[in-house]
Protein backbone atom coordinates (compact mmCIF):
# COMPACT_ATOMS: atom_id res chain seq x y z
CA UNK A 1 0.00 0.00 0.00
CA UNK A 2 1.51 3.24 -0.64
CA UNK A 3 1.98 5.68 2.02
CA UNK A 4 -0.38 8.92 2.04
CA UNK A 5 1.21 12.00 0.11
CA UNK A 6 -0.97 14.27 1.63
CA UNK A 7 0.92 17.12 3.57
CA UNK A 8 -2.28 17.46 5.83
CA UNK A 9 -0.64 14.35 7.19
CA UNK A 10 2.83 14.86 7.31
CA UNK A 11 4.47 15.08 11.07
CA UNK A 12 5.31 18.71 12.15
CA UNK A 13 9.17 19.28 12.84
CA UNK A 14 9.06 19.20 16.87
CA UNK A 15 12.22 21.47 16.47
CA UNK A 16 10.41 24.47 15.81
CA UNK A 17 8.39 24.68 18.66
CA UNK A 18 9.69 25.83 22.19
CA UNK A 19 7.45 23.98 24.77
CA UNK A 20 8.57 26.79 27.07
CA UNK A 21 7.36 29.55 25.20
CA UNK A 22 4.57 32.05 26.57
CA UNK A 23 1.95 32.86 24.22
CA UNK A 24 0.04 35.30 25.55
CA UNK A 25 2.12 38.00 26.80
CA UNK A 26 2.63 37.78 30.27
CA UNK A 27 0.64 41.33 31.64
CA UNK A 28 0.14 42.32 35.10
CA UNK A 29 -3.24 42.69 37.19
CA UNK A 30 -3.85 46.56 36.43
CA UNK A 31 -2.19 46.14 33.15
CA UNK A 32 -5.32 43.39 32.02
CA UNK A 33 -7.76 45.37 33.90
CA UNK A 34 -6.82 48.53 32.29
CA UNK A 35 -7.38 46.45 28.83
CA UNK A 36 -10.61 44.99 29.68
CA UNK A 37 -11.62 48.60 30.96
CA UNK A 38 -11.14 49.82 27.98
CA UNK A 39 -13.11 47.28 25.79
CA UNK A 40 -16.19 48.94 27.70
CA UNK A 41 -17.25 51.45 25.25
CA UNK A 42 -20.05 52.54 28.20
CA UNK A 43 -17.36 52.88 30.61
CA UNK A 44 -14.90 55.27 28.49
CA UNK A 45 -18.01 57.16 27.80
CA UNK A 46 -18.44 57.60 31.25
CA UNK A 47 -15.12 58.61 32.15
CA UNK A 48 -14.77 60.83 29.36
CA UNK A 49 -17.62 62.52 30.65
CA UNK A 50 -16.79 63.14 34.05
CA UNK A 51 -13.48 64.55 33.02
CA UNK A 52 -15.42 67.27 31.11
CA UNK A 53 -17.10 67.67 33.98
CA UNK A 54 -14.38 67.76 36.42
CA UNK A 55 -12.97 70.59 34.22
CA UNK A 56 -15.36 72.26 33.89
CA UNK A 57 -16.09 72.69 37.70
CA UNK A 58 -12.99 73.97 37.75
CA UNK A 59 -12.71 76.88 34.69
CA UNK A 60 -16.76 77.19 34.34
CA UNK A 61 -17.66 79.72 37.23
CA UNK A 62 -14.86 81.89 35.40
CA UNK A 63 -15.59 81.35 31.63
CA UNK A 64 -18.55 83.69 31.43
CA UNK A 65 -16.89 86.52 33.28
CA UNK A 66 -20.02 87.19 35.47
CA UNK A 67 -19.91 87.17 39.37
CA UNK A 68 -21.89 84.79 41.10
CA UNK A 69 -22.38 85.86 44.42
CA UNK A 70 -22.76 89.51 43.99
CA UNK A 71 -26.93 90.00 44.43
CA UNK A 72 -28.27 92.19 41.78
CA UNK A 73 -32.11 92.18 42.41
CA UNK A 74 -32.51 94.50 39.28
CA UNK A 75 -31.31 91.96 37.14
CA UNK A 76 -33.04 89.18 38.78
CA UNK A 77 -34.73 86.28 36.95
CA UNK A 78 -33.09 87.26 33.81
CA UNK A 79 -33.29 84.70 30.17
CA UNK A 80 -30.36 83.53 29.01
CA UNK A 81 -28.89 85.89 26.58
CA UNK A 82 -25.20 87.04 25.37
CA UNK A 83 -24.22 88.17 28.64
CA UNK A 84 -25.82 85.88 30.70
CA UNK A 85 -25.65 82.46 29.36
CA UNK A 86 -28.32 80.65 31.45
CA UNK A 87 -29.80 83.72 33.09
CA UNK A 88 -29.81 84.98 36.34
CA UNK A 89 -31.83 83.51 39.05
CA UNK A 90 -33.88 84.90 41.72
CA UNK A 91 -31.18 87.63 42.99
CA UNK A 92 -29.83 88.19 40.08
CA UNK A 93 -26.58 85.74 40.24
CA UNK A 94 -25.57 84.07 36.79
CA UNK A 95 -26.80 81.00 36.73
CA UNK A 96 -24.29 79.60 34.36
CA UNK A 97 -21.34 80.23 36.96
CA UNK A 98 -23.16 78.97 40.32
CA UNK A 99 -23.93 75.68 38.35
CA UNK A 100 -20.18 74.81 37.84
CA UNK A 101 -19.17 76.20 41.55
CA UNK A 102 -21.85 73.92 42.65
CA UNK A 103 -20.81 71.34 41.15
CA UNK A 104 -17.50 71.59 41.77
CA UNK A 105 -18.44 71.83 45.94
CA UNK A 106 -20.47 68.45 45.42
CA UNK A 107 -17.84 66.59 43.69
CA UNK A 108 -14.96 68.09 46.60
CA UNK A 109 -17.10 66.84 49.05
CA UNK A 110 -18.67 63.59 47.58
CA UNK A 111 -14.34 62.86 46.94
CA UNK A 112 -13.29 63.69 50.33
CA UNK A 113 -16.44 61.77 52.11
CA UNK A 114 -15.56 59.03 49.85
CA UNK A 115 -12.26 58.82 50.40
CA UNK A 116 -12.35 58.84 54.52
CA UNK A 117 -15.58 56.17 54.37
CA UNK A 118 -12.93 54.28 52.39
CA UNK A 119 -9.96 54.62 54.65
CA UNK A 120 -11.45 54.45 58.05
CA UNK A 121 -13.59 51.27 56.64
CA UNK A 122 -10.49 49.80 55.54
CA UNK A 123 -8.17 50.00 58.64
CA UNK A 124 -11.24 49.21 60.94
CA UNK A 125 -12.24 45.96 59.27
CA UNK A 126 -8.71 44.85 58.68
CA UNK A 127 -7.82 45.25 62.35
CA UNK A 128 -11.29 43.50 63.19
CA UNK A 129 -10.45 40.49 60.56
CA UNK A 130 -7.18 40.13 61.62
CA UNK A 131 -7.42 40.10 65.12
CA UNK A 132 -10.73 37.84 65.02
CA UNK A 133 -11.90 36.28 68.15
CA UNK A 134 -13.21 38.74 71.29
CA UNK A 135 -12.05 42.03 69.61
CA UNK A 136 -13.96 41.13 66.35
CA UNK A 137 -17.06 40.60 68.24
CA UNK A 138 -16.78 43.45 69.81
CA UNK A 139 -15.73 45.62 66.65
CA UNK A 140 -18.73 43.94 65.01
CA UNK A 141 -21.57 44.69 67.36
CA UNK A 142 -20.33 48.12 67.16
CA UNK A 143 -21.25 48.54 63.59
CA UNK A 144 -24.53 46.56 63.94
CA UNK A 145 -25.28 48.92 66.03
CA UNK A 146 -24.75 52.05 63.87
CA UNK A 147 -26.46 50.06 61.23
CA UNK A 148 -29.70 49.60 62.54
CA UNK A 149 -29.81 53.85 63.33
CA UNK A 150 -31.31 55.19 60.32
CA UNK A 151 -28.61 57.80 58.72
CA UNK A 152 -30.45 60.58 58.54
CA UNK A 153 -31.04 60.67 62.14
CA UNK A 154 -27.55 60.00 62.61
CA UNK A 155 -26.88 63.06 60.16
CA UNK A 156 -29.36 65.39 61.71
CA UNK A 157 -27.90 64.85 65.12
CA UNK A 158 -24.35 65.56 64.33
CA UNK A 159 -25.34 68.91 62.05
CA UNK A 160 -27.21 70.11 64.98
CA UNK A 161 -24.25 69.52 67.32
CA UNK A 162 -21.53 71.18 64.77
CA UNK A 163 -23.42 73.33 62.78
CA UNK A 164 -23.65 73.50 59.36
CA UNK A 165 -20.56 73.80 56.88
CA UNK A 166 -18.34 71.97 54.82
CA UNK A 167 -16.28 69.86 57.55
CA UNK A 168 -19.64 68.64 60.00
CA UNK A 169 -21.20 67.89 56.69
CA UNK A 170 -18.13 65.92 55.88
CA UNK A 171 -17.94 64.30 59.05
CA UNK A 172 -21.77 63.36 59.05
CA UNK A 173 -21.44 61.66 55.59
CA UNK A 174 -18.51 59.74 56.55
CA UNK A 175 -19.60 58.42 59.94
CA UNK A 176 -22.82 57.12 58.32
CA UNK A 177 -21.08 55.45 55.42
CA UNK A 178 -17.84 53.46 56.41
CA UNK A 179 -19.70 50.54 58.05
CA UNK A 180 -20.36 49.20 54.99
CA UNK A 181 -16.83 49.41 53.49
CA UNK A 182 -15.52 47.76 56.88
CA UNK A 183 -17.65 44.69 56.74
CA UNK A 184 -16.73 44.12 53.04
CA UNK A 185 -13.14 44.40 53.92
CA UNK A 186 -13.19 42.18 57.14
CA UNK A 187 -14.93 39.27 54.53
CA UNK A 188 -12.43 39.59 52.46
CA UNK A 189 -9.47 39.72 55.15
CA UNK A 190 -10.85 36.72 56.67
CA UNK A 191 -10.35 34.92 53.77
CA UNK A 192 -6.94 36.08 53.10
CA UNK A 193 -5.20 35.71 56.65
CA UNK A 194 -5.31 32.06 55.91
CA UNK A 195 -3.05 32.31 53.13
CA UNK A 196 0.19 30.26 53.33
CA UNK A 197 2.41 33.96 52.95
CA UNK A 198 0.19 35.85 55.51
CA UNK A 199 1.30 32.29 57.99
CA UNK A 200 4.94 32.77 56.89
CA UNK A 201 5.01 36.22 57.19
CA UNK A 202 3.40 35.99 61.45
CA UNK A 203 5.88 32.93 61.76
CA UNK A 204 8.85 35.19 60.72
CA UNK A 205 8.25 37.55 63.86
CA UNK A 206 6.06 40.58 61.55
CA UNK A 207 3.97 42.20 63.97
CA UNK A 208 0.43 42.56 63.23
CA UNK A 209 0.38 46.27 62.12
CA UNK A 210 3.28 45.13 59.35
CA UNK A 211 1.08 42.54 57.80
CA UNK A 212 -1.90 44.14 57.87
CA UNK A 213 -0.43 46.91 56.15
CA UNK A 214 1.91 45.38 53.94
CA UNK A 215 -0.02 42.37 52.96
CA UNK A 216 -3.66 42.49 53.62
CA UNK A 217 -5.15 45.83 52.55
CA UNK A 218 -2.85 45.75 49.43
CA UNK A 219 -4.55 42.65 48.30
CA UNK A 220 -7.84 44.02 49.14
CA UNK A 221 -7.01 47.34 46.93
CA UNK A 222 -8.76 46.35 44.11
CA UNK A 223 -12.19 46.13 46.18
CA UNK A 224 -11.58 49.50 47.94
CA UNK A 225 -10.87 51.33 44.26
CA UNK A 226 -14.22 49.73 43.48
CA UNK A 227 -16.10 50.84 46.78
CA UNK A 228 -14.97 54.52 46.04
CA UNK A 229 -15.97 54.52 42.64
CA UNK A 230 -19.39 53.37 43.49
CA UNK A 231 -19.68 55.23 46.92
CA UNK A 232 -19.34 58.94 45.20
CA UNK A 233 -22.84 59.01 43.54
CA UNK A 234 -24.37 57.84 46.45
CA UNK A 235 -22.70 60.43 48.82
CA UNK A 236 -23.10 63.11 46.11
CA UNK A 237 -27.38 62.23 46.45
CA UNK A 238 -26.64 62.34 49.78
CA UNK A 239 -25.27 65.69 49.89
CA UNK A 240 -27.75 66.56 47.76
CA UNK A 241 -30.75 65.62 49.75
CA UNK A 242 -29.60 66.83 52.49
CA UNK A 243 -29.06 70.30 51.05
CA UNK A 244 -32.33 70.49 49.11
CA UNK A 245 -33.88 69.45 52.94
CA UNK A 246 -32.48 72.44 54.33
CA UNK A 247 -29.78 70.52 56.58
CA UNK A 248 -27.04 70.84 54.92
CA UNK A 249 -25.30 73.28 53.59
CA UNK A 250 -26.43 77.05 54.32
CA UNK A 251 -25.66 80.27 52.58
CA UNK A 252 -23.26 81.70 51.14
CA UNK A 253 -22.21 78.31 50.97
CA UNK A 254 -23.99 75.85 48.29
CA UNK A 255 -23.49 72.79 45.95
CA UNK A 256 -26.21 71.47 43.84
CA UNK A 257 -28.46 70.61 46.28
CA UNK A 258 -29.06 74.41 47.16
CA UNK A 259 -29.50 74.71 43.50
CA UNK A 260 -32.17 72.48 43.23
CA UNK A 261 -33.85 73.69 46.60
CA UNK A 262 -33.73 77.29 44.72
CA UNK A 263 -35.08 76.15 41.68
CA UNK A 264 -38.38 74.11 43.22
CA UNK A 265 -39.17 77.17 44.74
CA UNK A 266 -39.01 79.00 41.56
CA UNK A 267 -39.91 75.79 39.59
CA UNK A 268 -43.71 77.73 38.88
CA UNK A 269 -42.86 80.66 36.68
CA UNK A 270 -39.23 79.63 36.04
CA UNK A 271 -38.84 75.67 35.71
CA UNK A 272 -35.25 76.53 33.73
CA UNK A 273 -34.19 77.37 36.86
CA UNK A 274 -35.00 73.38 38.49
CA UNK A 275 -33.85 71.85 34.63
CA UNK A 276 -30.61 73.02 34.45
CA UNK A 277 -29.20 71.61 38.34
CA UNK A 278 -31.34 68.36 37.47
CA UNK A 279 -29.42 67.18 34.18
CA UNK A 280 -26.43 68.16 35.86
CA UNK A 281 -26.94 65.72 39.11
CA UNK A 282 -28.36 63.27 36.43
CA UNK A 283 -25.48 63.12 34.44
CA UNK A 284 -22.98 63.28 37.01
CA UNK A 285 -24.63 60.49 38.84
CA UNK A 286 -25.24 58.17 35.52
CA UNK A 287 -21.71 58.31 34.50
CA UNK A 288 -20.30 57.33 38.43
CA UNK A 289 -22.88 54.50 38.33
CA UNK A 290 -21.72 53.39 34.59
CA UNK A 291 -18.27 53.78 35.18
CA UNK A 292 -18.45 51.99 38.94
CA UNK A 293 -19.88 48.87 36.58
CA UNK A 294 -17.11 48.78 34.28
CA UNK A 295 -14.84 48.81 37.23
CA UNK A 296 -16.63 46.25 38.65
CA UNK A 297 -16.07 44.20 35.39
CA UNK A 298 -12.46 44.95 34.90
CA UNK A 299 -11.40 44.25 38.68
CA UNK A 300 -12.84 40.91 38.83
CA UNK A 301 -10.18 38.28 38.24
CA UNK A 302 -12.43 35.40 37.12
CA UNK A 303 -13.76 37.32 33.97
CA UNK A 304 -9.94 37.72 32.81
CA UNK A 305 -10.24 36.00 29.29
Amino acid sequence: MNSLADKRFELADQSKFNADEVVRPNISYWQDAWRRLKKNKLAMISMAVLMILFIMSLIGPGLSGQNYTTLMPEIKNLPPSNTYWLGTDYLGRDLFSRLWKGLRFSIIVAVVAASLKVIIGCIYGAVMAYLGGFVDDIMMRIVEVLNSIPYLIVTLIILVVLGNGYLPLLFALCITNWTSTARMVRGQILKLRESEYIMASAALGASSARVIVRHLIPNTLSLLILDLATSIPYIIFDETVLSFLGIGLQPPAFSLGTLLSAGQEAMAFYPAHLLYPSLLLCLLVLSFNILGDGLRDALDPQLRD
